[in-house]
């Protein structure tokens, strides 16, 4: 086998990879039930391709949310370098709304078994999370929460549209900033943990 015919291999093999993620991420979103079949009928590529990746949906399903989750992170990351303390918050909002992570959340939590890894991860997002919102916080309404915050983007998801979302994301860090007392208790452990 020569070079070129390898590296031509690696390259389908990467672009499979990519048309299955992105096929689940579809395909799941729609329906979470959905069979792994539909994801290969969509990404074009044979079941055994999927299956040589993903021994089954519940791995594929992992692959995903720990994708999003490192997103996540990331945005959380870059926001932190931002020295002013609005504007790293809004950064990381505008960042974790645009990469539209938290629809998977809401979509797949307790459809799969998290890893160890993805707890860690969790924490550390959690962590990330937690520190720009204290940033932020004397800026915000009284009575703002961080568990506030996990309800929040999980209404973004729930819009349909990056445009739309960016709208509605735009709403709430108004919602957020300045005002009076917020009425009502937060979220409950119960409302927000759906990874039991």
């Amino acid at each position: 086998m020569t070079t070129s015919s390898t590296a031509g291999r690696a390259r389908q093999a990467a672009r499979n990879s990519e048309a299955i993620l992105t096929a689940a991420r579809e395909v799941f979103l729609a329906d979470p039930r959905a069979p792994i079949s539909a994801v290969a009928e969509r990404a074009g590529v044979g079941i055994s391709a999927l299956y040589r990746r993903y021994p089954g949906k519940e791995d594929l399903l992992r692959r995903l949310c720990h994708d999003g989750l490192l997103r996540f992170i990331a945005e959380a990351g870059r926001a932190a370098q931002e020295p002013d303390d609005w504007a790293a918050f809004e950064m990381f909002l505008r960042g974790v709304v645009e990469a539209d992570v938290h629809s998977l959340t809401v979509h797949l939590a307790g459809t799969f078994t998290p890893t160890a890894e993805m707890r860690a991860d969790a924490v550390r997002a959690n962590d990330l999370a937690g520190a720009l919102f204290e940033r932020a916080r004397p800026l915000m309404r009284p009575g703002a929460v961080l568990d506030d915050l996990t309800m929040l983007l999980e209404m973004c998801a729930a819009v349909p549209g990056a445009e739309l979302r960016g709208r509605y994301v735009t709403l709430l860090l108004d919602g957020l900033r300045g005002g009076g007392e917020l009425p009502g208790p937060p979220p409950n452990g119960a409302e927000l943990n759906r990874w039991r």
